[in-house]
């Protein structure tokens, strides 16, 4: 049975990493930790440093520009914009706005998601929700941190980890007959919070507050909150939408720890070659990891059409979420 249904559809991707390698050796000279070790604990080799002079608008309107080239949309006929960050320009105007003016999305409203690594999700629900709610026809969700700001250059914990970045998706309204048994487009998107437990990694420097200050993380803690959590989405999506792990053509998770995406891999016996890992390449980037993934999973290896996609992410709020997309 089948219902004609509006839907919305990624049709664009697009990323940016900024110049700046920053590689294990070039820590291990400041913390005084061996680069192997920091491999080890973290899967990471190098991670990109933004410059000086650039902010988190400059780098999600780079991605944004390559996103809206890929999907052939002009930024004049983009309705919504939704940056997700945790790192702003400033407290206000909100991010998005600065995003606006400098690709010349005129018609667009914009704003903001806060909700850490798992933002992307979250913004991307939203937009969702605006083309189905018939607010929008054209959707712009952008996910982009500077976080090499705010890291303790004295603290392995954080200093090892974290990378700038930002990816971005277009999402269009579709109108066509939804099969339940397949869907189409963003078919589900679950999020969940924990405030009781936001004490675990945490940037205590609300700019209405005090100066920025560094991020704080309980690492141990984290790591197994996140295992735990990301099973837990990853089932929750399945059991929702009636499916199993052979039905997934791609997972691809908040590249936060290398470790961490092994042993959920290993507790849901996902297949290696379906796990997209780019954290080697460029570290924990936050919110802007999932968008930026998926935009490498477009470019470099190719998508399949009608595949499914699983994504799901873990972050500071303790905030986590899952969402399936039909490419």
């Amino acid at each position: 049975m089948t219902n004609s249904t509006v839907y919305s559809e990624i049709i664009g991707t697009g990323s940016y990493l900024p110049e700046r390698i920053v590689t294990n050796k070039e820590i291990e000279d400041v913390i005084l930790v061996d680069s192997g070790w920091i491999e080890k604990r973290t899967g990471i080799k190098t991670r990109r440093f933004a410059a000086a002079d650039e902010a988190s608008s400059d780098l999600a309107a780079k991605a944004a520009k390559n996103a809206l080239k890929k999907a052939g949309v002009m930024a004049e006929d983009i309705d919504v914009i939704i940056v997700s960050t945790t790192s702003t320009d400033m407290p206000f105007p909100a991010t998005a706005c600065f995003v606006q003016d400098k690709i010349g999305a005129r018609n667009a409203f914009a704003f903001d998601i806060s909700a850490s690594c798992a933002g992307f999700l979250y913004a991307l629900s939203a937009g969702d929700q605006f083309i189905k709610g018939g607010m929008a026809e054209n959707a712009l969700i952008i996910a982009s941190e500077v976080k090499s700001r705010f890291i303790n250059h004295s603290n392995p914990d954080t200093y090892i980890l974290f990378g700038d970045g930002a990816g971005a998706v277009v999402l269009k309204k579709a109108n066509g007959k939804w099969q339940k048994a397949k869907g189409k487009g963003i078919i589900s998107v679950l999020m969940h919070t924990d405030g009781t437990l936001g004490n675990l990694i945490q940037l205590p420097a609300a700019w209405s507050r005090m100066l920025p200050n560094v991020i704080q993380m309980d690492g141990d803690r984290v790591f197994k909150h996140a295992v735990r959590k990301l099973e837990e989405s990853i089932m929750e999506t399945l059991k929702l939408n009636k499916l199993n792990i052979s039905d997934i053509e791609l997972f691809i998770l908040h590249q936060a720890n290398l470790r961490i995406l092994k042993r959920v891999a290993e507790r849901l016996s996902i297949p290696s070659d379906k796990m997209l890992v780019t954290i080697d390449r460029v570290g924990n980037t936050s919110s802007a990891s999932i968008p930026m993934a998926l935009d490498t999973a477009a470019r470099e290896k190719g998508i399949k059409k009608d595949s499914l996609i699983l994504l799901a992410a873990f972050g500071g709020g303790l905030g986590w979420g899952s969402a399936l997309v039909r490419w």
